[in-house]
C-alpha cells in the first residue's frame, strides 16, 4: 500500500534490455514475450528527484521506495522539512480528468474535517504534476497501524466515519471515474483469464464454474433491482486505514468509483458468519449517525466480494508485463495458484446461493 513501510533503495542498476520469456506452465498461452522496457522503467533514481524538485523543493537525495505495484510511490526526503509522498500514476491507466476527481473527493471530504490525506496543492493551484511523460502527486507524511478490527469499538468508529463519507459522496457522482460493475469486473475478467491463463486441464471446470458464477451474480442483481451508485472509496481495507491516537485516517483513494456504499463496509469484514454479523451490526450502528443504509445492499456483499476475487486475478493477468508483477507474485503462474481459485469461485458460489447477513434495523 503507498503509505506503508518499504525498502530503502539501493541504487543497484540492472540492465533490463534483453526480451525475456515468461513461462506460463500448462496454459493455453504457453509462454509470453515482453520487451521489459516498460514505462516505469525510466523512473530513475535522478528522474524522481528531479521531478520532485522542479516543484520547487529541494531533496536531501534519500529516497525509500513504499509498497506499491499498480503505481509507483516513494518516501522523498527534502532539506529542512518533514519528507514528502510521490505517487507517479501508471501511464495510461486514468486520465488526468479521472485522476482530478479523485483528488477533488479528498478535498471534499477534507472540507469536512475527515482525516483524509489530500495531496499538496503546486504553485499554479493544481493538485497534478507532471514530469517526463509522468502524472504524478505529492502527499504529506502521515503515519500509523492498521486498525484492530477485532474490536467493535473501533468497527463503529470507522461507522460513523464511512457514514459522514458518503454522506457527502452522495452529494454529486463522478463523471469521469467508472463504476463498479459486473461487466468490468466480472465477464472481462472471466474472458481475459479463459483465453490466456488458466491451464488447459484446468479450463473445462473453470470455464463452467466462472459461467455458473455470473449468471448467479446476474439473477441476483435482476432481483435485488437498480443500485444506488455513489462515489465512495472503492478499496476499503486495513492497509488504507491508518490508526494513530485512536483516531483512524484513510488514504490511497486510487479506486475511488461509483458504486453501492456498502463495497466500503465489507472489506472489513472477518471471520465466520456470526463474527461478520456482529461487525457489521456495528458499522451499520456507527454508520446510521450520519447517512441512511439501505440494509438491501447486504444481499450484494458476496456479490462483490466474488467480483472482487476475480478482478483481481485478472489484474495481475494485464500487469504480466510489468517486470515487478511476475517478481511480486511468482505463484501466478502455479497450477496450484488457478486450482485454489477455483476451489475459492466454487465457496462463493456456495455463498452466493446462502441468505445474505442478517442485520435488525
Amino acid at each position: 500500500q503507498p503509505y506503508s513501510s518499504g525498502i530503502i533503495y539501493d541504487k543497484k542498476h540492472q540492465s533490463r534490455e534483453k526480451i525475456a520469456t515468461i513461462s506460463i506452465r500448462g496454459c493455453k498461452r504457453l509462454s509470453m514475450e515482453y520487451n521489459s522496457k516498460h514505462p516505469f522503467d525510466i523512473l530513475t533514481p535522478d528522474l524522481l528527484i528531479d521531478a520532485v524538485e522542479a516543484q520547487g523543493f529541494v531533496s536531501d537525495g534519500r529516497f525509500i521506495v513504499l509498497n506499491s505495484y499498480e503505481n509507483r510511490v516513494y518516501q522523498i526526503g527534502i532539506e529542512d522539512q518533514v519528507p514528502m509522498i510521490a505517487k507517479f500514476y501508471r501511464p495510461q491507466r486514468w486520465s488526468d480528468q479521472q485522476i482530478q476527481e479523485e483528488h477533488d473527493f479528498c478535498f471534499d471530504l477534507q472540507a469536512q474535517e475527515l482525516p483524509v490525506v489530500c495531496p499538496w496543492i503546486n504553485g499554479a493551484g493544481q493538485t497534478i504534476n507532471h514530469y517526463a511523460d509522468f502524472s504524478f502527486a505529492l502527499y504529506p507524511r502521515k503515519g500509523g497501524h492498521a486498525p484492530e478490527l477485532d474490536n467493535l469499538d473501533n468497527l463503529f468508529i470507522l461507522g460513523r466515519l464511512l457514514g459522514r463519507f458518503h454522506a457527502i459522496g452522495a452529494t454529486r457522482p463522478f463523471i469521469h471515474r467508472p463504476s463498479l460493475d459486473v461487466e468490468s469486473f466480472g465477464r472481462r475478467s472471466y474472458q481475459l483469464l479463459s483465453s490466456e491463463f488458466i491451464p488447459r486441464e484446468l479450463s473445462p471446470a473453470y470455464d463452467s464454474l466462472a459461467l455458473d458464477v455470473l449468471a448467479r451474480i446476474d439473477e441476483i442483481l435482476s432481483e435485488f433491482g437498480p443500485i444506488n451508485r455513489i462515489r465512495v472509496h472503492g478499496d476499503c481495507h486495513t492497509g488504507n486505514i491508518l490508526w494513530r491516537d485512536d483516531n483512524p485516517h484513510f488514504v490511497d483513494f486510487d479506486d475511488a468509483r461509483m458504486a453501492p456504499a456498502v463495497q466500503d463496509l465489507w472489506m472489513l469484514l472477518s471471520g465466520d458468519r456470526q463474527e461478520q454479523t456482529a461487525q457489521m451490526a456495528e458499522l451499520i450502528e456507527g454508520y446510521s449517525e450520519f447517512h441512511d443504509f439501505d440494509y438491501r445492499e447486504l444481499r450484494l456483499i458476496e456479490v462483490l466480494r466474488t467480483l472482487r476475487i476475480m478482478h483481481h486475478s485478472a489484474w495481475i493477468a494485464r500487469r504480466w508485463s510489468d517486470p515487478a508483477f511476475p517478481r511480486a507474485f511468482s505463484w501466478f503462474d502455479s497450477p496450484r495458484y488457478w486450482s485454489d481459485h477455483i476451489l475459492m469461485l466454487r465457496e462463493q458460489l456456495a455463498a452466493l446461493n446462502e441468505p445474505p447477513l442478517q442485520v435488525i434495523p
